[in-house]
């Protein structure tokens, strides 16, 4: 499997071209030489960074740092990205343009001549005997007449988890319903000390507060032409799964952090103190640490941002910011010297700020003053993504003749289920 070739990469806001012999190593796909380019990478981005700060800044030396440290962290995103290649493939097969493994021959057939040509009575009672079109498929009972492929569906579900870095790492529930209804309590139960014989009144009752999650619909609506669908010699099933996974999974990066909950998930920063959110949850809104610096991230602040997650809910905690914040961080040290951040060392494994696992998620702010700019905690105790079952696809061959439309959908909502396992690092002093 290879990855595919990157031409630029970007450094604050100034495209640097990646180095040739770096990008045929990500090009070649091989875990072990990233791993190797990776590592050989960050020995040289400290050596010239402490260079810099040791009185060395000069535009030669500050171009010779950032470039590296650009490619640090393609090298690591390519090594990331190897990881969730080599598990996608485990669960779906290839799904870099190979020909995938087809589990069922009978659904796959029926599937890409309804794709094809639509469906007559026989089209369909083929088709309701090897499983994909039924009005009453599992989590499609209200969509009545829906053609709602099965195999499909789990591959698009797949393929959404590997490219979403919030729904891989949050909770997911699937329902069959219209929504999904969590009750919290207040905690405000009473108690007291007594003696032996002393009366035993009443004490305060804890209230109990329920918060809905309910999903919205998101859709999309691809028109291709008939003469182009009969004509096609490429596997239109896997095309159009594609097609719709890369939009469905760019719509549910932005919804799951920023949404406003308005038909979309309710975003995770719209829950952190003084955002729009803050007051939703009954246990109140995700806490905020200060940088340490009105423009610039600190190791000090990164250290208050880890300690500031209570001890016993920082199991499965870890750092999400995007690759331009993570390029920020490769250039902090501790007090003794040391660099906080440290590539992987081995395939499989993220890279780390002192200690704690770092995931990259593209939709975070860049570091700018005030900006939440990096999030720390367990993302599954925190954050539960509701996936109504199914996704529908209706084949629409009147609409804009002649060329036959998709109509899919998937219903998916999102919200903070426990905001006390996560911090967000503000940009500020």
């Amino acid at each position: 499997m290879k990855m595919q070739p990157t031409r630029s990469i970007l450094a604050g806001s100034t495209a640097i071209a990646l180095p040739r012999a770096i990008q045929r190593v990500i090009n070649k796909g091989d875990p072990a030489e990233i791993l190797a380019a990776l590592q050989k990478d960050f020995a040289e981005f400290k050596t010239a960074n402490d260079e810099k700060l040791n009185g060395k800044a000069d535009v030669v030396t500050d171009e010779k740092v950032e470039r590296i440290n650009a490619s640090v962290g393609e090298l690591q995103a390519a090594l990331d990205a190897q990881a969730k290649e080599i598990a996608a493939f485990r669960l779906n097969g290839p799904s870099n343009g190979e020909k995938a493994r087809v589990p069922d021959p009978e659904y796959s057939k029926a599937f890409a001549s309804f794709f094809r040509e639509g469906s007559d009575e026989a089209t369909i009672k083929a088709a309701q005997k090897s499983g994909v079109y039924a009005a009453m498929t599992v989590g499609t009972q209200g969509d009545g007449g829906y053609f709602a492929p099965v195999e499909w569906d789990r591959t698009v579900t797949g393929k959404l988890k590997e490219r979403s870095p919030i729904r891989e790492n949050a909770k997911i529930q699937s329902i069959s319903g219209a929504g999904f209804r969590k009750l919290y309590s207040d905690r405000t139960v009473g108690s007291g000390w007594v003696g032996e014989t002393a009366s035993r009144p009443a004490t305060s009752t804890p209230t109990i507060t329920p918060l809905d999650f309910t999903p919205g619909e998101l859709y999309a609506f691809p028109f291709a032409s008939q003469i182009l669908l009969e004509d096609a010699e490429v596997d239109i099933e896997q095309w159009l799964a594609d097609e719709v996974e890369v939009e469905f999974s760019r719509q549910e990066n932005i919804a799951f952090l920023s949404g406003d909950g308005v038909n979309k998930p309710f975003g995770l920063l719209t829950y952190v103190a003084g955002a729009a959110n803050a007051a939703k949850h009954p246990w109140g809104a995700i806490g905020v640490v200060n940088s340490g610096s009105a423009a610039a991230l600190t190791s000090d602040g990164f250290i208050d941002l880890f300690y500031s997650v209570p001890k016993e809910l920082r199991a499965g905690a870890k750092l999400y910011a995007n690759r331009l914040t993570q390029g920020k961080m490769r250039k902090l040290k501790d007090g003794d010297g040391n660099y906080l951040w440290q590539p992987s060392f081995a395939a499989g494994q993220p890279a780390t700020l002192a200690g704690e696992d770092v995931v990259e998620v593209p939709d975070l702010p860049d570091v700018a003053a005030n900006a939440i700019t990096a999030l720390y905690g367990n993302m599954e105790a925190t954050y539960l993504v509701v996936d109504r079952l199914g996704i529908s696809v209706l084949r629409d061959n009147l609409t804009n003749k002649p060329f036959v439309g998709f109509y899919t959908r998937k219903r998916v909502g999102g919200g903070v289920y426990n905001p006390e396992p996560m911090r967000a690092l503000k940009v500020a002093a």
